[in-house]
């Protein structure tokens, strides 16, 4: 799995499913006793017997570089934690209960490996759910879809590591920071995860752009906060502009630990 930011990125996504908004128990007369919202962002990880929730031997579509298993860890503690908020105590996930909370929505996971380790161990917790429940995979165009039939339900990744236009002029790979102009199947999703942050750092032969652009600027490098600010705001700009608030949910997940490996 990835790093811990990655994690709690993806329990949020989880606790759509079992949890919406303000936590409610029975009070023993057939009512609810409303508590408090929950932080899930606070917390720890903390040693539980009944992990892990799935095995990288039983998913067959797990891709061979997040079986770190199969790749040599020696130690597996790792397995056994799972997330702790301070405030508050979470269900136990329950992948049939998400599938028919769900039912009918399409999930997409947007940004970079962080993203896609996210949506590989949220189809492997779900295939375990539902073991013999058909499923399809299919990639498309850059749109990678895994979906339950029987549920109606979409998990969807899109890879785009920078989330602004990178376009190809002349030979040139030109970063535009003000500008999400290019194809993007962002629309008529319910539920949208974005990451981005470790492409803004590459450099060499890594780096994916040989120049960046702002506004008519055309800059040969600039100091990467300013111009990760400069991209999310254009990003958010579009959200706001493009994503109805009422229809679709959007989490963004930002600087998280370095996950190399």
């Amino acid at each position: 799995m990835g790093a811990t930011a990655a994690g709690i990125a993806l329990l949020m996504l989880l606790c759509l499913g079992q949890a919406h908004g303000d936590h409610h128990y029975p009070n023993g007369v057939g009512g609810a006793v409303k508590e408090k919202k929950c932080d899930y962002s606070q917390g720890r990880w903390v040693y539980s017997s009944s992990y892990p929730l799935y095995k990288s031997s039983d998913c067959p579509f797990l891709q061979s570089e997040f079986d770190c298993q199969k790749n040599g860890r020696p130690d597996n503690l790792y397995l056994k934690l799972r997330w702790q908020p301070t405030s508050c105590n979470l269900p136990s996930f329950n992948g049939i209960d998400f599938l028919r909370r769900n039912r009918g929505k399409r999930i997409m996971f947007v940004g970079d490996s962080l993203s896609l380790n996210q949506w590989q161990s949220l189809t492997c917790m779900l295939h375990t759910a539902v073991p013999k429940a058909a499923y399809s995979l299919r990639t498309w165009q850059g749109l990678s879809t895994f979906k339950f039939p029987a549920y109606n339900v979409s998990l969807m990744l899109w890879r785009d590591a920078l989330l602004v236009d990178l376009v190809n002029k002349n030979g040139t790979r030109v970063l535009k920071l003000d500008s999400i102009n290019s194809p993007k199947p962002w629309k008529g999703v319910d539920v949208l995860i974005f990451n981005s942050w470790h492409w803004w750092l590459h450099t060499g032969r890594q780096q994916p752009w040989d120049v960046l652009q702002y506004k008519r600027n055309t800059f040969k490098d600039m100091n990467r906060l300013i111009a990760y600010k400069l991209a999310l705001t254009t990003w958010a700009r579009w959200i706001d502009s493009n994503i109805d608030s009422s229809k679709t949910q959007v989490f963004f997940q930002g600087i998280s630990p370095d996950h190399s490996r």
